[in-house]
């Protein structure tokens, strides 16, 4: 059978791999995707999308919890575990249909099946009903990441849950370890510590939330433990010892090992890119600890062949994803896009209370020698927060003293992110401080701390 030809070929349906495909229709290009499980990928199916829906419902729990304050009755509050399981996969799979809808309006062939690149401009599937070829001058791989397994802290599905088993669980968890305190480790013990597990959430690095600026992370930690969470820093997970019902892990802490029973055990420890039986090494496609190495365009050094999203290394984010897959469509098209700034790409945990950032931490624009005017605003001395009964949080900015370049905000409170996105188009438009001190802030609003947060690195602050 002859191969079936097309100018873009794109394996890998998830954030990255379909916006990719559907910018390169709209320019006119003839796609076809190959995606092996899930359009949408691990995004829309057990990632970014569903744990969103999860933590919802362990808001709105929290907050009849908090009705009272408010004025209002609620009693014997309670929750029903697989409806709220229910509710996140319903979420899911209406996002995942309507992927597939895209794809048909956008006329790009879906083809289901497992890919391997056989040349650098031919791509054979598996399907179920056999074996299909296919060339095109440019092959995009999309094929993102999975959770990284320790030896010996392997997931059984049982007592030990990678994301995927937490957002289906077998049970609810009495007595729960989180092992990893990276956004996905802190969203779980955020959502399962609200809903009445008692959660201890264990972090290798000398503090929670590592890729945070270290004043949020410590905020952000004294907000956990107010809630219940034990939070363990410096500290190994050197084994497990599993039993029926139960896991008793050996944690050790500043050369000291204590051993601590726990039922449920979380394994959020990083993620490591789909690189295998891809035929990579054939092409001479260069992975590095499990990532494929490209440049600021995400090319591989083999022509015509781009790796984007989580296979293509770090940040670990969606919209990193689709902003390259938009990036390769239109340099596969002949166009000249800017790269994608990784500096300028927003982070967002969405725990309660939620964590938002954008560019440098204060201490990284020390390290990269800039001299630094920094400014904090407290939700505590803004009306729409007291009024929402949200006063727990803070802004801080991090400028450039010598020209007023906004290098970085870091934010922790409620609903930091959807403000954060201020910032992120402040710095795409290389905002400085002077833009933003003339900016007129809606009021009521949250977002008036942000200005706040600006008039407080030059000393200008009003409310506070």
């Amino acid at each position: 059978m002859a191969a079936q030809s097309y100018d873009m070929i794109v394996i890998g349906a998830g954030p990255g791999g379909y916006v990719a495909a559907i910018r390169g229709a709209q320019l006119g290009l003839k796609v076809a995707v190959v995606e092996r499980e899930h359009l949408g990928g691990i995004c829309l199916n057990w990632g970014c999308i569903p744990t969103k829906a999860m933590l919802r419902s362990s808001e709105v729990f929290h907050l009849m919890h908090r009705a009272k304050e408010f004025g209002l009755k609620a009693e014997k509050i309670d929750y029903d575990l697989d409806a709220v399981v229910k509710r996140s996969r319903d979420v899911a799979k209406q996002l995942t249909s309507g992927v597939g809808h895209l794809m048909k309006k956008n006329k790009i062939t879906t083809i289901m099946g497992e890919a391997k690149l056989t040349a650098k401009d031919k791509v054979s599937v598996k399907t179920e009903k056999g074996s299909e070829e296919l060339t095109a001058k440019t092959i995009v791989l999309a094929t993102g990441a999975r959770a990284r397994e320790l030896p010996g802290l392997e997931a059984d599905g049982d007592l030990v849950w990678t994301y995927k088993h937490a957002l289906k669980p077998p049970r609810m968890p009495k007595k729960l370890l989180v092992i990893g305190s990276g956004a996905i480790g802190i969203e779980f013990a955020s959502f399962y510590n609200t809903l009445g597990a008692e959660t201890t959430v264990v972090e290798v690095m000398d503090r929670i939330l590592p890729v945070e600026d270290a004043e949020i992370a410590k905020f952000a930690k004294k907000a956990f433990e107010k809630q219940g969470m034990k939070i363990m820093e410096k500290s190994t997970v050197k084994q497990l010892d599993r039993a029926k019902g139960k896991v008793t892990a050996h944690i050790e802490t500043g050369g000291k090992t204590e051993k601590l029973e726990f039922d449920t055990v979380i394994s959020a420890v990083g993620i490591v890119g789909n690189t295998e039986n891809l035929g990579l090494e054939d092409l001479g496609i260069k992975v590095d600890r499990t990532h494929v190495v490209v440049d600021e365009y995400c090319r591989t050094g083999v022509d015509g062949i781009y790796a984007i999203g989580d296979l293509a290394g770090a940040p670990w984010l969606a919209h990193k994803a689709s902003h390259e897959g938009v990036m390769v469509a239109e340099l596969a098209a002949g166009g000249h896009p800017h790269p994608v700034r990784p500096d300028s790409i927003a982070g967002c945990t969405y725990c309660h209370p939620q964590v938002a950032s954008v560019g440098l931490t204060e201490a990284k624009a020390k390290e990269a020698g800039y001299e630094v005017k920094i400014g904090n605003f407290p939700f505590i001395g803004n009306g729409k927060a007291i009024a929402l009964g949200e006063a727990e949080g803070m802004i801080k900015t991090v400028f450039d003293a010598k020209t007023g370049e906004l290098l970085g905000a870091h934010m922790v409170g409620a609903e930091v992110t959807e403000l954060i996105q201020g910032y992120v188009v402040g710095r795409q438009l290389e905002t400085t401080e002077e833009d933003l001190m003339h900016t007129v802030f809606p009021h009521p609003t949250l977002s008036e701390m942000m200005h706040e947060s600006v008039l407080d690195a030059y000393g200008r602050a009003v409310h506070y």
